[in-house]
Order: structure tokens, then C-alpha cells, then sequence
């Protein structure tokens, strides 16, 4: 990761966005363009802010009164907005995590907010997947986690071939969710029931 210190200032960055529009064949000081640049570096700020936040310490807070509660807890559907680090265009999917408490739990919220810390960055998705995994287990060493994440790549539906349509799905096992068949078949069967409604719920 490049230290803050060494970042290219904003203004150095701005002028990086109007030599890809010159080089594109653009004219960067047309009307249109002209605040693109600034645009531009505000929604990259948005779209890599994970780089600035810490998932390990989002999982730190946990809660222990949880009433010997030991079955599987699953954030299913977690929106996914990344971009692919060889083309530096969009991965948008979705994410299913789930752990196998050892007494704590941890907020679901922080799941997702887990999620997005890292799609918020350069990323291929198998590194992702393994990343969101690994920090969970090792955080809350749980039983067991479980994540899949199923994502259409613009760097293959826009570009290259051409195939839109096209998701990937990867995942990562880990404990009681790699050994136990009757676990992994439980989270993956949950994953294949149609969403609730909230008035079923």
C-alpha cells in the first residue's frame, strides 16, 4: 500500500485525469470537461475509501450475551462495488458471509461494513473473497466462515470479449465450514431460498 505521505497531490492527480482526456482524443478545457477532472478525483475518493479504513479494528466490539445462541448467522446479499485492478473498471455483485459463532457475535452491520472496506480498493475477486474470510475468522474465531461472492467484471462484459451476462462466483471456506459437509450444505442451501419479504418475516 503507498504510504499517504507519498500520494500524488490533488492537483497532480486532476492533471493525470486531463492527460487521459487528451489522450483519449478530448479536449480537456472544453465546457464540459472542464470540471471533469475534479469530478473525477472526488469519486475516487469514494470509490477506494477502504484504503483509509481498517477492517480488523470494525470487528473488535463483539457481544457475549447472545443466550448460548450457536447456529449459523448469515448477512446474505451485501452489495458489492469494486474495481478490477487490471483494467480499473467496475466488479458490482454481491456478497454472503456467514460464521458459526464460539460465544460472541459481532453486529451485522460490521459484516458488511467488512465487505465494503475491502471491495473498496483494487481487487480481484478471488483476493476479496479471501480477505474478507480470513479477517473474520481471525477476529472472531468463530467455528467457521463461509463467503461467497457472486460479481459481473465490466473488464470482461465492456471490453476484451464482450460477454455480458457473465457473473463469477467465488468462495472461501474456512473451519466447520470446510471439514462439515452438513454446514456447507446448510449455508449453501440457505443462499438458494428466495428472499424474505419483510412481511414474512
Amino acid at each position: 500500500m503507498t504510504p499517504i505521505d507519498s500520494r500524488p497531490t490533488r492537483t497532480e492527480a486532476e492533471e493525470a485525469v486531463r492527460t487521459l482526456l487528451r489522450w483519449a482524443g478530448e479536449d480537456p478545457d472544453r465546457e464540459g470537461l472542464r470540471d471533469t477532472p475534479a469530478r473525477v478525483i472526488k469519486s475516487y475518493g469514494e470509490f477506494f475509501a477502504g484504503y483509509a479504513e481498517d477492517p480488523v479494528d470494525m470487528l473488535r466490539r463483539t457481544f457475549s450475551e447472545v443466550d448460548d445462541y450457536d447456529e449459523m448467522v448469515l448477512l446474505r446479499d451485501i452489495r458489492v462495488e469494486s474495481h478490477c485492478e487490471h483494467h480499473m473498471v467496475p466488479i458490482i455483485g454481491v456478497a454472503h458471509v456467514a460464521y458459526l459463532p464460539r460465544k460472541r457475535v459481532v453486529g451485522i452491520s460490521k459484516l458488511a461494513r467488512v465487505v465494503d472496506a475491502y471491495a473498496r480498493r483494487f481487487q480481484i475477486q478471488e483476493r476479496l473473497t479471501a480477505q474478507i474470510a480470513n479477517t473474520i475468522n481471525e477476529e472472531l474465531q468463530p467455528y467457521g466462515v463461509g463467503v461467497v461472492i457472486e460479481a459481473a467484471h465490466q473488464c470482461m462484459t465492456t471490453r476484451g470479449v464482450h460477454r455480458p451476462g457473465v457473473s463469477m462466483v467465488t468462495s472461501r471456506m474456512l473451519g466447520t465450514f470446510r471439514t462439515n459437509s452438513d454446514t456447507r450444505r446448510e449455508f449453501l442451501s440457505i443462499l438458494n431460498r428466495p428472499a424474505m419479504s419483510s412481511a414474512g418475516i
